[in-house]
């Protein structure tokens, strides 16, 4: 049964064929990603993932398609796996961003903001023109300014200054599509826009 591509799914897609552009291949090596990217939006996961094996069997260091087997991995919820795809990618490749990029969306979504902040910051050192680790880092800070606020709530003294900082905090969130009862979400948003 074929299965609508999620957010996510859409999002990693992009981000896996950004990585393809931007990293540059033949066509005889576009031909395997565009068939394993074309499994992945039919909603084929498995196929996906399996010929992505296949051919990184043969090609071992080919940072592309390592890179897309991370991307099937996360949207498969399979994040230990992901994440160690992804570091390894950033081990063996640092100056590429995109893999940093992915590893803070796989940390926002655990809850480990700091971490991900940190790591969108590394990916920002090496491309500071790289719009969505921009919109993924600002996506963090939305969610450190809203815990630092909910701490400061709890302290009686100062509630009354920190209410109407948390009720703009949601409101942003609101309007962003994040949440509609004007809580904050509970995954963060970069999650799901890892990559346009």
């Amino acid at each position: 049964m074929t299965q609508a591509a999620s957010p996510v799914a859409r999002s990693l897609l992009r981000a896996a064929l950004a990585c393809l552009l931007a990293m540059g291949t033949g066509a005889a090596l576009a031909d395997d990603y565009a068939d394993v990217n074309a499994l992945l939006r039919a909603g084929k996961a498995t196929e996906a993932l399996d010929k992505a094996d296949r051919y990184i069997a043969g090609n071992p260091r080919d940072p592309q398609m390592r890179f897309l087997r991370g991307v099937i991995l996360s949207e498969q919820g399979k994040t230990t796996d992901a994440t160690d795809t992804f570091v390894k990618l950033t081990q063996d490749y640092p100056e590429l961003p995109e893999p940093y990029n992915n590893l803070a969306v796989i940390y926002a979504a655990r809850g480990d903001l700091d971490k991900a902040r940190d790591t969108l910051l590394t990916a920002l050192r090496l491309n500071p023109n790289y719009a969505v680790a921009h919109e993924n880092l600002g996506d963090v800070y939305v969610r450190l300014a809203a815990r630092q606020y909910n701490r400061a709530q709890s302290y009686a003294s100062i509630s009354a200054s920190v209410a109407p900082k948390l009720a703009m905090i949601r409101q942003l969130v609101d309007r962003t599509g994040e949440s509609s009862n004007g809580a904050l979400p509970a995954d963060p948003p970069e999650q799901r826009r890892l990559v346009r």
